[in-house]
Order: C-alpha cells, then sequence, then structure tokens
C-alpha cells in the first residue's frame, strides 16, 4: 500500500468538469471509472460530472438527474436555434451559452459589437413558464457584449433611442441609449429566486471590465474594445451605475449586471451553486478518493473552477483528492494549496497537443489506471 492509499473499502468519487474540446464531463467521469475498474474490478465508483457556470452546467445538471428540457431560441447573431435548460423540483438550471455562447459562431467568425443576449432571455422565460421557483443562471462562454440588454429586452424590457426607436442589438448600439424602460419586465421574475452562477467576479467596465478583459476573445478590436467599454458604461448611466463594480457585474459581456440591476439576481461562485444543486455534499459523505480535474489545470483553476471549488470541500472533509487533467501548469506546491494531493496530466503520456486531444480517451483511462495502482492498492 503507497503512502498516498486511503483505507479500504475505497469509493471513490469523481467529480470532474470537461476537458474543453475533447471530452465532456460525463465522458471524463466514463474513461475515469474505466480506468480505474481495470484495475480494481469490484471497485465503487461514483460519478457526479461538475460545472462551474459556464459551458457544460445543464449538461452536469442532467447527468445529476435534471430534466433537460428543450426550446427554440435566438442565437447570438439574430439565428435561430435550439438551446436547453435542465429542471428538476422547481428549480431550473439555465446556461446561458446554450443560446449566446461562442460556440455559436461560425469559426473564425465573430460579432463583437452586435451579438446579443436575447436567446438567453428566452431561456430565463421558458423557465419561468414550466414554473421553476428557483433559477440558477450559470453564465460564461459568451459570444457577447451587450450587458445583458438583449436578455432584458427578451423579458419585456425596451431600450429606446432619442427618436423612441430600439436602440440595434449588441453592445455597440447602446451607445444610442436614451431611454431604458424595465416596467414591461415579466411580473413573474418578481417571485423567483434569481442566483447568478460565475467563476468571474469583473466589474462592467475599466480596466478589468468585460470588454478589456473578455473582448479580445469574443474578436474585439482595441477600437472595438474602446468603444463598447464606452457603450456599457453610457448604458449603466441609464439603467443605473449601483452595480457595474459588483462581483460578477462584468461576468458573460456584462450579462451579470444587467441581472443583477434589473432581475433581482444574486451573486454566488459558480461551483459552489452547481455542487450544492448537484447533491455534492452527500455523494462527499460516501467517498473514501475524489477525484476531479478538467482540461487545463493552470493559475486561472486556482481561482473559482471547478477542481478547486472540488478540492475545497473534500478537504475540509478530509478527504484525499487527486486530480486528473489534459496540461498541467501548476507546480505541486500550488496543487498542495488547493487541497489536491497529486495531478495526473495526459501530456505526461503523450507530449504532443494534437494527438493528446484527439486520443484523450483512453489517455486517460491509462491515467486512472495509475491511480488506482498509486492509491486504492
Amino acid at each position: 500500500m503507497t503512502d498516498g492509499a486511503v483505507t479500504q473499502p475505497a469509493r471513490v468519487l469523481v467529480a470532474a468538469d470537461k476537458f474543453k474540446g475533447s471530452l465532456t464531463a460525463v465522458q471524463v467521469a466514463e474513461r475515469v471509472t474505466a480506468g480505474l475498474r481495470r484495475v480494481l474490478p469490484g471497485l465503487e465508483v461514483e460519478a457526479l460530472p461538475v460545472a462551474d457556470g459556464g459551458d457544460g452546467t445543464v449538461a452536469a445538471a442532467v447527468a445529476a438527474g435534471f430534466e433537460r428540457r428543450e426550446v427554440p431560441v435566438t442565437g447570438p447573431r439574430g439565428e435561430s436555434l435550439t438551446a436547453a435548460y435542465a429542471l428538476r423540483d422547481g428549480t431550473a438550471v439555465v446556461e446561458m451559452a446554450e443560446a449566446s455562447g461562442l460556440q455559436h459562431l461560425p469559426a473564425g467568425v465573430f460579432a463583437p459589437l452586435n451579438a446579443t443576449t436575447y436567446g438567453s432571455g428566452e431561456l430565463l422565460r421558458a423557465a419561468l413558464d414550466a414554473g421553476a421557483r428557483t433559477i440558477v443562471f450559470g453564465v460564461g462562454g459568451s459570444a457577447t457584449t451587450d450587458g445583458g440588454a438583449g436578455m432584458l429586452a427578451a423579458l419585456g424590457a425596451r431600450f429606446l433611442d432619442a427618436s423612441g426607436a430600439p436602440v440595434p442589438p449588441g453592445g455597440g448600439g447602446l451607445r444610442e441609449l436614451a431611454t431604458a424602460d424595465l416596467s414591461g419586465l415579466d411580473a413573474r421574475l418578481k417571485d423567483v429566486e434569481l442566483i447568478l452562477a460565475s467563476d468571474v467576479d469583473n466589474p462592467l467596465t475599466g480596466p478589468k471590465g468585460a470588454p478589456a478583459v473578455y473582448g479580445p476573445q469574443k474578436g474585439a478590436t482595441p477600437d472595438d474594445v474602446a468603444l463598447l467599454d464606452e457603450a456599457l458604461a453610457h448604458y449603466a448611466s441609464v439603467l443605473g451605475p449601483e452595480h457595474a463594480d459588483s462581483p460578477g457585474a462584468g461576468a458573460a459581456g456584462g450579462i451579470g449586471y444587467g441581472a443583477l440591476v434589473a432581475l433581482g439576481a444574486s451573486f454566488r461562485p459558480g461551483i459552489e451553486v452547481m455542487l450544492d444543486v448537484l447533491g455534492f455534499a452527500p455523494a462527499l459523505a460516501r467517498a473514501t478518493l475524489v477525484i476531479t480535474g478538467e482540461g487545463s489545470l493552470d493559475e486561472q483553476t486556482l481561482h473559482g473552477k471547478a477542481p478547486a471549488g472540488v478540492a475545497a470541500a473534500a478537504r475540509a472533509r478530509g478527504i484525499e483528492v487527486v486530480a486528473v487533467c489534459g496540461r498541467l501548469a501548476l507546480p505541486p506546491e500550488a496543487l498542495g494549496h488547493a487541497g489536491i494531493r497529486r495531478a495526473y496530466a495526459l501530456s505526461a503520456l503523450e507530449p504532443d497537443p494534437a494527438a493528446s486531444m484527439s486520443q484523450a480517451g483512453p489517455l486517460l483511462e491509462r491515467v486512472a489506471e495509475s491511480i488506482a495502482r498509486d492509491f486504492l492498492i
């Protein structure tokens, strides 16, 4: 038995996020389970795919027993598409990326000035129609920088220019905003608990705001960033500046601000919310070893990403944690501070990134075999 072994009988909880671009969180759990059982066929393994509010959040909820609901919505460029949310016992999990995410743009095509969150508002409305009393609104992975104006418009708000006409969609059009009329917002919102779930605590504007930090990822040039920052600052001056600097206001191109200022949302770290919603605490109580992970374990992991949240919760209960990843960019000391005993990277088996991603499944099974031998025998 190695120094890192856990007491038998072992029960492993696999609570990992997706490996972006190669494996979903569900597939990660399946591959890890297969590798563990190749070494220990009778091993008890419980899979609980996790997410931090960004893309993959609905899939994680469905894997935990929520019902998947599909609805037609408006995409970030105004196109029609089908998006999903998850529902169970009056709680809905809505992922803005399902309607307004970068994945809906063709490769190499961006719309930094006119991408809209209208479809995200349609998703929220669908959750209201389904009778949701609590809505977990996961925000991340957006193609948009419109401050949530599109979302609010889908829920009944009106954003008008000086002539009384609706402003164009997207953040760029907010420069023309003269009047924000929120009187038509869906009245059901007042009776719903709306939780803004994000791993981003940026303000709306400024050097750490949504346009400056995340605009370039969405195709914004330096001129676009300056324009969007000015437009969102003007938008906040019309709608109300009190939440513009609140944690999470800058999430997903400022949709966080729209949810905070107009929908009465409360902000919570995405992984914290999702662990509650997914039933992580009771699963953790049954475990003797936790395996977490994501595609890249790096500095961002330590700031609210799923593996850090999982490890913190496990450490609080004295349960050992190991991590799997495609790429490891954290030293052992940083892993230790995060509560992770050891990390296993696919790149250690296959250093070529393209090959590692294309062969992620089989490589992950081999990694899991190593974990079984190192920690469970």
